[in-house]
This record gives C-alpha cells, structure tokens and sequence, in this order.
C-alpha cells in the first residue's frame, strides 16, 4: 500500500509519523512509526521515522503531501491584560488552554501600573493577550495597557482581543512604539459569551513564527505542504472537535471526553456540542460557568515522567497505591523514590513488575485529579443569593458524555486490560464530581488522533469518516 499523505508529530523526545492513503472520500492508515527527536536538527528525527515507516513495507507516494504538529519548542509564554481580574482570568484561561499557550501571570486593572510594567520586563512573555471590556463597554483600562506594553519595549507579540471600539485606537498606540500587533474579534463580546477561535488561531500562527526561530524546526516548515505546523494540543483538540460536531455533510458523535496523559502533563479535552445551542438564560454568566462548547484543562505538574514526583504530592503515596490495591505503609517511600527517580530519568523505560505496578499507579492518580478538576460538581451548601440549593450541579456537566478516548504513551504500549483497568480506577469514585456515569472506553493504540486533527483542516471529511472507522465510534 502506497502512502500519499504524511503526518508528524515532532514531540520534545520522540518524533512520531502516521502514514495514509488518501482516496476520494476516506483515508486509509498505512502505518506508523516513531523515532528520536533530534532537537539540535529535527530533519534528522522526521527522516528517521520515515525511514522507519519504509522498512517496514510502507511505499511512500513521490507526490506525497506532509502535514505536521509540534511540541519540541514548549508551549509559548502568555501574559494576559485585562480589566477585571476574574474576567480576564478566564478569558485568558480559555484561550490558553485551547491553543497550548502557558498563562504565567494574569494583570488587571487592580494591579498597579508599575506593577504590570515590573511584571511584563521579568516574564518577557511570547504573547500578550491584550483584552478587556465587553463590545461598548471599557476603554480606559485597553488603552492604559497599551501605553505600559509599548514603555516595555519587549518584544512580544500582542494579540489584541478587546473591546471592538477601542482596538482601533490601541492598536495605533502600540503600532507606533513598535510592537508587533494583531487584531482579532473581541475574546468577550458580552458577558454571556466567550469567542475563543479567532484568538486561538492567532496563537497558532505564532507558535508558527517561533518554532522557527529553533534550530532545525525552519526546515520543518519546509517540508509539510501547508507552510503550518500546528501545536500539538490544538490539533488533539482540532480532532475531538471534528469527531463530536461532525461537517457539513456528517453528522457527529456528540460529546467526546479525550484524556492525553503524557511526561509532563495530563490534558483533558471535552466538546459538548449540544452546548451550542443554549440561549444567554441558559448559560449564564462566563466567568461562572464551563459552558463552552470545547473546553481544555491543563496539569502542568501531573505527569508520569518529569513531573511525577507532583502526582505523588497531590495525591499522597498511600492514594496513589490505593489505585493498584497496595496502599501499605512500607512502598510509600518506595514510590516517592520510583517518582523523584522518574523526574530525573524521564526516559526510563518500566520493565520490573514493580516499576510496572507504580507506572499504572501513577496513571490512575493524575487522570483521576485532572478529570475532577476538569469536571463540575454538585453543590454542597446553599446560596439564596444565586439560587444554588445542595445537589445542583456547578460548572462543565459531562455525566451524559459517552465516549472517552484515552490517548498517551501508556496507552500504546499496554495490553488492553491493563489500559481499561487504568481508565475504570480513574473514573471509579467520581464523588460530587459530575464524571460520565457510563463511559464507554477507546483507547487512541496508534496515536492517531493528533493527524485526524491535523487533517480536520484540509481534509474534513475524510478526516471524519477514518475517525468514526478507527475509533469504532457511532453517531450521535
């Protein structure tokens, strides 16, 4: 079978490749592969895993067509202005996480000016998401930030996402003391409604630009055929969208929960489509609501190589046995050892039955905290000021979702019941948690899910129907 259709992943350790044959209406998957990320020249890693990909029989088209993700550069440092702190909290939130930004600091118009002058000279961040005030509302606060951006002099790019009346008048302040400016709709029109897309695709474009700057990644953009390389949480988040909301011409499989538990972080993705349709009543406030239709969390210190020993912390040593029934006092300090271990090996491939045991462990404990985190709750107390009575249930609600796909290294490599033993010990005491009441399990075993939403942007519907094929997926 001959691939015309190549899609990467150039992680920070391994570069990984799934090949496919593009027909007229579907994709068909060749094979995949996976090689050592060379960071000093990543053409070299890319050429390994195709090479890979060949010796095991694949032929590859000559007018074949590359695409390509990555996370090699890190995630791009994000500071966020706004009016107020709640508000731009979450609207950096949202963007950030949707785009695989990092948010280190979050400044208000409470903070003082020198203070956020202070702040944006020590951080020195990528991206500056400038927002603030509803269409027709707040001015003062967009216009002083912009004034404190250009006294910076740094050389982040601002992403200018507030108040439509007044970008014209900000973005000629900081076009006139040299800063790199891009306008898109505003992040919060009303109070009511978050529109998270055209930030997030600006981001994108600037994880582009900065990929670039890394030895090697300019040859990166050489090759694939779109001139884009996507980061690699967005395009996850690009496929669990297109595989729940469907295309114009097919319908999708309603709501999709993916949970990506990798070295350095746990993510989790939900997209509720239904969410869509609700009227301003129905959803509420912003800032006191997950009522988005695509949400993404991330666990920055819950991963189960160089952020390990944070697994441990948050959930204690006995919590963390408890998952695999050895919650005895005398393996505590065996696992907090095996974890600190990890941080400093994060190759260290398990191949003992005890490193075994503590990996699945560890696996439970971080999608159990980031799911809990992720999910609303049902309130415990009563507020007559909002009108919550105990059992109402608060933030993102996916108890109806029904398909969750497990994506990450673990998930790869297990056999499949160790794989779903993992996902049922993680989801086993949801507690006040609003979790999915009858999950059904699908585990990503060839890593695809980064390419279907790679492809998503080109190739829809044939992105689409492979999905449903490969997942085993039904509409909903």
């Amino acid at each position: 079978m001959e691939a015309n259709v190549l899609v990467f992943d150039v992680g920070s350790t391994y570069t990984k490749l799934c090949a496919f044959l593009m027909q007229q209406d579907d994709l068909i998957l060749c094979g995949r592969s996976q090689a050592l990320t060379t960071i000093d020249n990543i053409e070299n890693g890319v050429r390994a895993a195709k090479q890979i990909l060949i010796d095991r029989g694949v032929a590859i088209s000559p007018d074949v067509k590359v695409f390509s993700t990555s996370s090699a550069a890190g995630g791009l440092r994000m500071v966020a202005l706004g009016y107020m702190p709640r508000v731009t909290a979450k609207a950096a939130k949202e963007v950030a996480m949707s785009a695989g930004a990092r948010v280190l600091e979050v400044i208000s118009q409470e903070d003082p000016p020198e203070y956020r002058l202070q702040v944006l000279r020590e951080i020195q961040p990528d991206i500056i998401l400038l927002a603030g005030g509803t269409d027709g509302g707040d001015q003062d606060s967009v216009l002083t930030n912009a004034k404190i951006i250009v006294q910076t002099q740094i050389k982040a790019v601002v992403i200018l996402a507030a108040n439509k009346e007044v970008q014209p008048t900000a973005s000629e302040i900081l076009t006139a003391g040299g800063i790199a400016t891009i306008r898109v709709p505003n992040v919060m029109p009303t109070i009511h409604e978050l529109k998270v897309k055209p930030a997030r695709e600006a981001i994108h474009e600037q994880f582009i630009k900065q990929i670039t700057r890394a030895k090697g990644l300019n040859k990166l953009l050489a090759l694939v055929s779109n001139g884009k390389v996507t980061p690699t949480p967005g395009a996850v988040l690009l496929g669990a969208e297109l595989l729940a909301k469907g295309t114009f011409r097919q319908e999708g499989v309603g709501d999709v929960l993916v949970v990506d538990i990798g070295g350095a972080t746990t993510d989790i993705h939900s997209v509720l489509p239904e969410l869509e349709n609700l009227s301003i009543e129905e959803r509420g406030l912003v800032i006191n609501n997950e009522k988005q239709p695509s949400y993404r969390t991330v666990e920055g210190n819950l991963g189960l190589r160089v952020s390990a020993t944070g697994i441990v912390e948050t959930v204690g040593p006995l919590g963390v046995l408890a998952k695999i029934g050895k919650a005895e006092e005398e393996l505590a300090e065996e696992v907090t050892e095996y974890a600190a271990f990890l941080e400093k090996n994060p190759g260290h491939i398990a191949r003992t039955e005890r490193d075994r045991d503590f990996d699945i462990a560890l696996a439970a404990s971080a999608i159990e905290v980031a799911l809990k985190r992720h999910a609303g709750y049902l309130s415990q107390e009563f507020n007559p000021v909002l009108g919550i009575t105990p059992g109402t249930p608060i933030g993102r609600d996916l108890r109806r979702v029904r398909y969750v796909i497990a994506v990450g290294g673990i998930f790869t490599h297990l056999d499949p019941g160790t794989r779903r033993f993992i996902l049922e010990q993680a989801f086993k005491n949801p507690g006040i948690s609003l979790l999915p009441t009858e999950p059904e399990f699908i585990i990503d075993e060839q890593y695809a899910l980064y390419a279907v939403g790679a492809l998503s942007q080109h190739y829809a519907d044939r992105a689409l129907r492979f999905a449903k094929r490969y997942f085993g997926l039904r509409e909903g």
